[in-house]
């Protein structure tokens, strides 16, 4: 005989408020059913309701954890509408401050995974290393999380021969204090018996559903929005990184792994950075509509405007990574046992804000 148990709104491994409604038979779950709707703040309307130009500030407080790739997209969604050219070194400096925030946002999302399966020491010293790539954004921007670099037609701000200095010698940390912990996360025996084998789903399964990031090049699948080269991804050689296990050791090896190659993505980008504007000039309102995507932290992120031609859009839709993993994520709980359910949960690195709004 099954019974229904919640998992969530409130549970020490989750990061936000994300309840599953879990069908078990002892401890082995049936199915799962979510309930969202916890942290809705109608961020798409209150758009609708500020000009275009205010909208850039507003739609980085979408994600705190991705917010300079909520920025950028909107960004290009308007330039897209207005004919607005980027300058090259606006879009070098877009590809530092997203892979800097990838690199932040992958070091939380491990920290919180070693949280869940017990190994508080790890967690502590991950997010130790993640400091090192705060500042990095705090030097170049002057802020950690918001940094409100990214503007319609380039970006605000700009990195001296001084600050990029500053970056590398971050990195260059990043690089050695992070070995250890990488070790730990991939090698460890505990570890692996918490991981391996456990939210098993294949990379035809996985693309069936919609799956995005991370989620979906650990089932093998090579989807990557960066392999169409926006911005400056076509100039720096970009290419996925895949893992073929589907499990959630899979997910996580992707994460380890894109953390090395966003820190030689950044290192290249300073290395050609080319010289000129920071941002292209323009007038006028956005008449027209864009569809833009941008591969986030925990992947593709949609974004959908359209422009009346007056200073306020009529419609602005974002449809978030997590949205997207969240029919996926069903799919790997079943047949999983109880205790799994928080390291499969976390394995998609589930940002809930993001997917209300």
């Amino acid at each position: 005989m099954s019974m229904l148990v919640p998992f969530g709104p409130q549970h020490p491994v989750l990061p936000e408020p994300l309840q599953l409604r879990l069908e078990l038979d002892d401890e082995k779950v049936v199915s799962a059913i979510p309930v969202v709707g916890y942290v809705h703040r109608g961020l798409e309307k209150l758009a609708e309701q500020k000009d275009f130009i205010q909208d850039t500030y507003l739609i980085e407080r979408v994600c705190g954890i991705c917010s300079f790739q909520h920025s950028m997209a909107y960004s290009m969604g308007v330039e897209e509408i207005m004919n607005i050219e980027v300058p090259e070194r606006a879009n070098y400096l877009r590809v530092i401050w997203a892979e800097l925030h990838r690199m932040h946002s992958h070091l939380l999302a491990l920290g919180l995974l070693a949280d869940a399966f017990g190994f508080e020491n790890l967690f502590y010293t991950i997010w130790k290393v993640r400091e090192e790539i705060m500042d990095a954004m705090e030097a170049t921007t002057g802020a950690r999380v918001m940094l409100g670099a990214c503007c319609i037609g380039g970006v605000r701000k700009d990195i001296n021969a001084e600050q990029a200095k500053f970056v590398l010698e971050k990195l260059a940390n990043f690089e050695k204090d992070f070995k250890r912990p990488a070790e730990v996360i991939l090698g460890d025996y505990s570890v692996k018996e918490r991981l391996c084998g456990v939210g098993i789903i294949d990379g035809k399964k996985a693309y069936e559903l919609g799956t995005v990031g991370p989620a979906l090049r650990g089932s093998g699948v090579a989807k990557d929005h960066r392999m169409t080269g926006y911005a400056a991804y076509g100039k720096l050689g970009f290419e996925p990184v895949v893992e073929n296990d589907c499990d959630c050791y899979a997910r996580t090896k992707v994460r380890v792994r894109e953390l090395y190659q966003s820190c030689e993505l950044v290192k290249a980008a300073l290395a050609a950075l080319p010289e000129g504007e920071l941002k292209t000039p323009f007038k006028g309102n956005p008449l027209g509509e864009a569809a833009v995507r941008v591969e986030q932290p925990r992947g593709e992120v949609l974004y959908y405007l359209r422009g009346n031609g007056t200073d306020k859009l009529d419609r602005l839709r974002i449809r978030t990574p997590t949205f997207a993993n969240i029919a996926p994520l069903l799919n790997m709980l079943v047949g999983c046992g109880l205790p799994d359910v928080a390291v499969i949960i976390l394995s998609i690195d589930p940002c809930i804000s993001c997917t209300e709004r």
